[in-house]
């Protein structure tokens, strides 16, 4: 599966997830121990945000907040229209060049552990995709090291040996599936 299609996937599944926002309390808690729901939504804005940068060298622009389902939509859109207007090779993370299509993965992952975080703030029940899941655990695995533990992320919780991607995928994360 391409970058592309990831984040495409990606997105599709969190605009499912965020759509269920809309009835829920902004301050309601998340998977994200430090996070309520209203800031959750709010990093992933920011998430769009910087993947839109990359894809186009600008800036979305700061959205209103007052409905952050209807900023999620637009911000999901800006990002797949950039990327397919045909994104740079690469990207500048700081002074460093990056393949923009590990970027568009490394977004995915993001966008989708996240989309699952505000499915579960909101009492939804909304596994990630199996498909999906698959391609984005080796990305997940790739990016995420020990040094991340505790600071970006929780640490991994264990899962019974033949859990399904999702679940893996998850509590590598460190969330309990």
């Amino acid at each position: 599966m391409s970058a592309g299609e990831l984040l495409e996937r990606s997105l599709a599944y969190a605009l499912g997830s965020v759509a269920g926002a809309r009835s829920v309390c902004p301050g309601s808690g998340t998977p994200c121990a430090e996070w309520n729901l209203g800031e959750l939504l709010g990093h992933l804005d920011d998430s769009l945000d910087a993947l839109y940068e990359g894809l186009t060298g600008r800036s979305i622009g700061l959205l209103p907040h007052a409905d952050r389902v209807c900023g999620f939509r637009t911000r999901a859109c800006a990002v797949l229209g950039a990327w397919a207007a045909g994104p740079p090779e690469d990207v500048l993370i700081g002074e460093r060049p990056l393949d923009v299509r590990v970027m568009a993965a490394v977004g995915a992952v993001e966008i989708t552990v996240h989309g699952w975080d505000v499915a579960r703030a909101c009492g939804l029940s909304r596994p990630v995709p199996e498909g999906l899941a698959a391609e984005l655990l080796p990305v997940a695995q790739c990016v995420v090291g020990a040094e991340d533990r505790g600071v970006r992320f929780a640490a991994p919780v264990t899962v019974p040996p033949r859990a399904q991607a999702g679940s893996r995928l998850l509590s590598f994360l460190g969330r309990r599936p």
